[in-house]
């Protein structure tokens, strides 16, 4: 494994992830991560929602004391923190959690301004310093992700972002977790397929789109961690 890195410009970096990104277009998850890893080292960082367990074992399997970043925006489901706790135990994982700040109070769960607050302020911090980071992001979660990338340039926080899971499908994770034995957290078998914070998810029904419980009755798509 190399040290953590030092990056170039990101227009150096443009020319050098577009070829990458190429060739790890048909790669095995397991190898981009692992490419990640041999690149950058411990200057990458996985971001996890909890309900990517796929992605957690993934990284475990090519480096055992990645940090592993999870977001509390202070308004999870108690089943999440519950289901943190069982995977943190189960991998033995070097977590960091993450808290909104006091800014953050008078912004709740749903109102206008709360993602950026929550979330992306304080991934904004957990990734300062860091060359890398590994996302769960799949092109099927949403129209917003459909060009998703295996490997680009992130400028919203200034570092390399990694989607090794871009390719797959909710076939691709289901199948996974049953071959390798991993568990589901435990709301999606109460019709919840995408998972975010109470206030703003709910079940989905029969033929709907999985994520279409979340900030249901609003055009909402994206919380800004990924555009």
């Amino acid at each position: 494994m190399t040290e953590a890195t030092t990056l170039g410009t990101p227009a150096e970096l443009v020319e050098e992830l577009a070829g990458i990104d190429a060739e790890l277009q048909t790669a095995p998850a397991g190898k981009v991560v692992s490419w990640c890893v041999e690149r950058f080292g411990r200057s990458t960082v996985a971001a996890a929602s909890f309900q990517d367990v796929v992605l957690i074992d993934l990284v475990v399997a090519a480096d055992p004391g990645m940090e592993v970043v999870f977001l509390n925006t202070g308004a999870h489901f108690p089943e999440t923190l519950q289901f943190v706790e069982e995977i943190r135990d189960r991998y033995r994982l070097n977590l960091r959690v993450t808290h909104p700040g006091p800014e953050a109070a008078p912004t709740p769960c749903g109102s206008d301004g709360c993602c950026r607050l929550r979330k992306v302020e304080p991934l904004r911090r957990a990734l300062e310093g860091r060359d890398a980071w590994l996302t769960a992001l799949k092109r099927v979660d949403a129209p917003t992700r459909a060009a998703a990338p295996i490997v680009e340039w992130d400028g919203t926080f200034g570092l390399v972002k990694v989607n090794p899971l871009a390719t797959w499908t909710d076939d691709d994770i289901a199948s996974y977790l049953v071959d390798h034995g991993l568990p589901s957290h435990p709301l999606v078998s109460q019709g919840y397929l995408s998972i975010g914070c109470a206030p703003t998810t709910r079940p989905v029904g029969p033929g709907e789109d999985p994520r279409s419980g979340r900030w249901s009755g609003s055009d909402k798509v994206e919380c800004g961690l990924h555009g």
